[in-house]
Protein backbone atom coordinates (compact mmCIF):
# COMPACT_ATOMS: atom_id res chain seq x y z
CA UNK A 1 0.00 0.00 0.00
CA UNK A 2 1.42 3.34 -1.00
CA UNK A 3 1.77 6.08 1.73
CA UNK A 4 -0.35 9.13 0.69
CA UNK A 5 1.34 12.34 -0.06
CA UNK A 6 1.13 15.27 1.81
CA UNK A 7 4.02 17.43 0.35
CA UNK A 8 2.47 20.16 -1.88
CA UNK A 9 5.12 19.74 -4.20
CA UNK A 10 4.90 16.02 -4.64
CA UNK A 11 1.15 16.96 -5.00
CA UNK A 12 1.78 19.48 -7.79
CA UNK A 13 4.47 17.31 -9.25
CA UNK A 14 1.64 14.40 -9.73
CA UNK A 15 -1.29 16.82 -10.86
CA UNK A 16 1.66 17.55 -13.71
CA UNK A 17 2.30 14.33 -14.85
CA UNK A 18 -1.14 13.10 -15.11
CA UNK A 19 -1.35 16.23 -17.00
CA UNK A 20 1.29 15.00 -19.37
CA UNK A 21 -0.64 11.84 -19.96
CA UNK A 22 -3.79 13.96 -21.10
CA UNK A 23 -2.14 15.96 -23.00
CA UNK A 24 -0.12 12.95 -24.50
CA UNK A 25 -3.56 10.82 -24.94
CA UNK A 26 -4.27 13.24 -28.11
CA UNK A 27 -2.26 12.98 -30.74
CA UNK A 28 -3.23 16.61 -32.12
CA UNK A 29 -2.59 18.19 -28.50
CA UNK A 30 0.61 16.59 -28.22
CA UNK A 31 2.39 17.49 -31.56
CA UNK A 32 1.17 21.11 -30.21
CA UNK A 33 2.56 20.63 -27.09
CA UNK A 34 6.22 19.55 -28.60
CA UNK A 35 5.91 21.91 -31.34
CA UNK A 36 5.77 24.47 -28.72
CA UNK A 37 8.18 23.41 -26.19
CA UNK A 38 11.11 21.47 -28.64
CA UNK A 39 11.15 18.50 -26.69
CA UNK A 40 11.02 15.63 -29.36
CA UNK A 41 8.89 12.25 -29.07
CA UNK A 42 12.26 10.38 -27.99
CA UNK A 43 12.86 12.51 -24.86
CA UNK A 44 9.77 13.08 -23.81
CA UNK A 45 9.74 10.94 -21.01
CA UNK A 46 13.33 11.73 -19.72
CA UNK A 47 11.94 15.19 -19.67
CA UNK A 48 9.20 14.31 -17.32
CA UNK A 49 11.33 14.20 -14.62
CA UNK A 50 12.82 17.80 -15.09
CA UNK A 51 10.33 20.46 -12.14
CA UNK A 52 10.77 22.93 -15.13
CA UNK A 53 9.60 20.82 -18.02
CA UNK A 54 6.69 19.71 -15.58
CA UNK A 55 5.81 23.25 -15.20
CA UNK A 56 5.72 24.28 -18.71
CA UNK A 57 3.08 21.13 -19.13
CA UNK A 58 0.78 23.05 -16.69
CA UNK A 59 1.22 25.82 -18.57
CA UNK A 60 -0.26 24.17 -21.41
CA UNK A 61 -2.83 22.87 -20.11
CA UNK A 62 -3.83 26.35 -18.33
CA UNK A 63 -3.69 28.44 -21.25
CA UNK A 64 -6.94 27.30 -22.49
CA UNK A 65 -10.22 26.98 -20.41
CA UNK A 66 -11.18 23.94 -22.80
CA UNK A 67 -8.38 22.06 -22.29
CA UNK A 68 -8.25 22.61 -18.06
CA UNK A 69 -11.92 21.63 -17.70
CA UNK A 70 -11.25 18.67 -19.95
CA UNK A 71 -8.11 17.50 -18.14
CA UNK A 72 -9.50 18.59 -14.48
CA UNK A 73 -12.26 16.22 -15.88
CA UNK A 74 -10.03 13.32 -16.91
CA UNK A 75 -8.16 13.43 -13.94
CA UNK A 76 -10.96 13.90 -11.28
CA UNK A 77 -10.20 17.71 -10.02
CA UNK A 78 -11.36 21.08 -9.67
CA UNK A 79 -9.80 23.67 -12.38
CA UNK A 80 -8.39 25.41 -9.54
CA UNK A 81 -6.67 22.45 -8.10
CA UNK A 82 -5.18 22.55 -11.37
CA UNK A 83 -4.17 25.81 -11.47
CA UNK A 84 -2.99 25.33 -7.78
CA UNK A 85 -0.92 22.85 -8.41
CA UNK A 86 1.03 24.73 -10.88
CA UNK A 87 1.11 27.94 -8.48
CA UNK A 88 2.74 25.42 -5.67
CA UNK A 89 5.03 24.02 -8.03
CA UNK A 90 5.82 27.57 -9.68
CA UNK A 91 6.69 29.10 -5.81
CA UNK A 92 9.07 25.82 -5.60
CA UNK A 93 10.77 26.83 -8.36
CA UNK A 94 11.18 30.51 -7.88
CA UNK A 95 9.41 31.10 -11.25
CA UNK A 96 8.44 34.72 -11.11
CA UNK A 97 6.12 34.65 -14.04
CA UNK A 98 2.75 33.35 -12.08
CA UNK A 99 0.70 36.11 -11.21
CA UNK A 100 -1.63 35.84 -8.29
CA UNK A 101 -4.35 37.94 -8.07
CA UNK A 102 -4.60 40.06 -4.81
CA UNK A 103 -7.76 41.45 -3.40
Amino acid sequence: MKKPVHNPREVAEIVAIQALSFVAGEPERLGLFLAETGVGPETLRNAASDPNFLLSVLDFVLRDDETVKAFAKTAELHPTNVAAARQVLGDALGDPSWERDVP
